[in-house]
Formats: C-alpha cells, sequence, structure tokens
C-alpha cells in the first residue's frame, strides 16, 4: 500500500467573522509547511490558478489530491479565550465551487470552554485529484475572533 501525505500548520493568527458562517482556514505555501511532497498544497494551483496573498486567499486552504484513493483527514484548531456562543468545525469536498460543488462533511458545533478553545477532529472519505478539500470553521460570536493555531491534514490511502 501506497500513501500520500500533505500536512499543512499555521501559527499566524487568523480573523474569522462574527457572521455565523463558515470560513476556510488558510495555510502558507513552502517553508511553512510541514510536509508536502507530493504537492498537493501549492501555489500554482491544478486548476491553472496562482494563489497570490495566502493569508487573504481562500485558495491557499485548499488540497488538492495527488490521487483517487481513501483519505483520511485530520484538523487542530485553536481559538483565542472570548466570548462564544458555539464553534464549529468541518472538511469541505471543492469549497469554493471550483469542481463538483461544495460538499461539507464531518460538521462539529462545540459549546465553549473555559480559556483557550482547542479542538481536534478526525475523518475519512473517498478523495480525488479533481476535488479540492479545505477545513472550515465558524463561531457563534457577534464579533470576529481569531484562532491562533490550525492544522490540517490529509493521508492518501492507495
Amino acid at each position: 500500500m501506497t500513501v500520500y501525505v500533505c500536512s499543512l500548520i499555521t501559527t499566524a493568527p487568523q480573523t474569522i467573522p462574527g457572521n455565523g458562517g463558515y470560513h476556510v482556514v488558510h495555510f502558507p505555501f513552502g517553508g511553512g509547511e510541514s510536509y508536502d511532497m507530493h504537492g498537493m498544497h501549492q501555489v500554482q494551483q491544478p486548476d491553472g490558478a496562482t494563489v497570490g496573498d495566502w493569508k487573504r486567499d481562500d485558495r491557499s486552504g485548499l488540497i488538492w489530491p495527488h490521487v483517487d484513493g481513501w483519505g483520511s483527514l485530520t484538523a487542530v484548531v485553536q481559538w483565542e479565550d472570548g466570548s462564544y456562543s458555539e464553534l464549529r468545525d468541518r472538511f469541505v469536498r471543492d469549497p469554493l465551487g471550483l469542481s463538483t460543488g461544495a460538499d461539507s462533511t464531518a460538521t462539529d458545533h462545540h459549546a465553549p470552554s473555559p480559556g483557550m478553545q482547542c479542538f481536534t477532529k478526525h475523518h475519512e472519505i473517498f478523495v480525488h485529484p479533481s476535488t479540492p478539500i479545505a477545513f472550515l470553521v465558524g463561531h457563534g460570536g457577534s464579533t470576529s475572533r481569531r484562532i491562533t493555531h490550525a492544522q490540517f491534514k490529509l493521508a492518501i490511502h492507495v
């Protein structure tokens, strides 16, 4: 069995609006990543688009699977301390509508706890090279809040 891995990480704070919606978590390219040997998270995307500023472009949150296979998705998110009614996260196939249309899976809603909010998740799905995947987050607060750390990983088993 062959396993293809893309492992993204960021400690750059990201502001998430308090509009109740879900937002793509952005990840840096190049040296800011922990591992992308198979080119699944690149500035030059497989559909021909080029990502500008990774901190502002939702495409910087996309992993484009290298091959068809069984994908193990993992994510970590840490939110700053704050007043939340709820924290949300999910994985989404094609969140920007670039191929097959948005299809969410593994949606979780969390009640806040005292202090920093730290969550991990794992889910498995079939993945395809033409359908990018992203990790999205949201919250129920009335004002913008920041995530302070995030990881997003895909391991494809073929």
